[in-house]
């Protein structure tokens, strides 16, 4: 399993990033995918899944309205369109396979499957 980010970089607030993760050595169309993020000092933050045919999609509370994730199946790629960005957007950005776990209060959590290696996006001014 191979899953490499692409896309990130630096912007000032208020401008536009678009992230992509190839993916390679399983079959792509069978899992969900989900994106993570973590910031500097802080633990990994799940920010968004999409289903298999991406069709459903899901956004933690902050970047709705902000962040659109899709997939193109026949590329085995998935993308995050992440606009409107803010100063708390900085981090490092993880592609994952699956979508996120859930606890009984209804926490979203990073999948516990491959990862990336991440790319880095700082929002600055």
């Amino acid at each position: 399993v191979q899953l490499v980010e692409s896309g990130g970089g630096m912007v000032q607030p208020g401008g536009s990033l678009r992230l992509s993760c190839a993916a390679s050595g399983f079959t792509f169309d069978n899992y969900d995918m989900s994106w993570v993020r973590q910031a500097p000092g802080k633990g990994p933050q799940w920010v968004s899944a999409i289903d298999t045919g991406g069709d459903s999609t899901y956004y933690t509370d902050s970047v709705k309205g902000r962040f659109t994730i899709s997939r193109d199946n026949a590329k085995n790629t998935l993308y995050l369109q992440m606009n409107s960005l803010k100063l708390e957007d900085t981090a490092l950005y993880y592609c994952a396979r699956g979508g996120p776990d859930v606890d009984y209060s209804g926490n979203y959590f990073p999948p516990n499957d491959y990862w990336g290696q991440g790319t880095q996006v700082t929002v600055s001014s």
